[in-house]
């Protein structure tokens, strides 16, 4: 009686352990997608920075300058919920200016251009990296979540369901090939 009472007890305890490990492994995945997620936070803002610093430097022509301005500013100004799809025009209004080669010609032989039109394109690189690297880590939590002891022992606590942030960030052609 006492021999199977200490099996049971030592068969709980494994199982507490692992429970706890799956909890401090999903709690580190949690932690890790925060992290990626305020890192892409991070280059959205300074994507929009430096494409407003472009549309007010002059350089371009009006229309450009102002399409331009008017999409870093709803990126910068969007709200959570609306912040994929302002990225997205942001992408699209960068592709739409830059399309031309001639416009990244004309951006780097302005006075200061040339560090401009690298800044650009090191931050127009930049935001897919980020968001790959965050939506990898949405992915892999969302993997752990999905198993049955995550949900039946609810080791997610009250954290939210982990979302991916889809948006167009293809970068200009001209500008993805720059160097930084």
């Amino acid at each position: 009686m006492i021999e199977t009472l200490v099996w049971i007890a030592l068969a709980l305890g494994v199982i507490g352990v692992y429970l706890s490990w799956t909890a401090g492994r999903l709690d580190r995945l949690h932690s890790r997608m925060d992290a990626a997620r305020a890192a892409l936070d991070a280059q959205l803002v300074r994507r929009a920075s430096v494409v407003v610093e472009v549309a007010a430097s002059g350089v371009l022509d009006p229309a450009s300058s102002l399409v331009l301005y008017e999409s870093a500013h709803a990126a910068r100004q969007a709200e959570e919920e609306h912040r994929e799809v302002a990225e997205s025009e942001l992408s699209q209004a960068l592709r739409a200016v830059f399309a031309d080669a001639d416009q990244v010609e004309v951006l780097k032989a302005a006075p200061g251009g040339a560090e401009a039109a690298e800044e650009l394109a090191a931050a127009v690189r930049r935001v897919p990296m980020a968001r790959r690297f965050h939506n990898d880590s949405v992915r892999a939590a969302r993997a752990l979540r999905r198993h049955r002891k995550v949900r039946w022992f609810r080791l997610a606590g009250h954290a939210p369901f982990p979302l991916a942030f889809e948006m167009d960030d293809e970068p200009p052609a001209d500008l993805a090939e720059r160097p930084v």
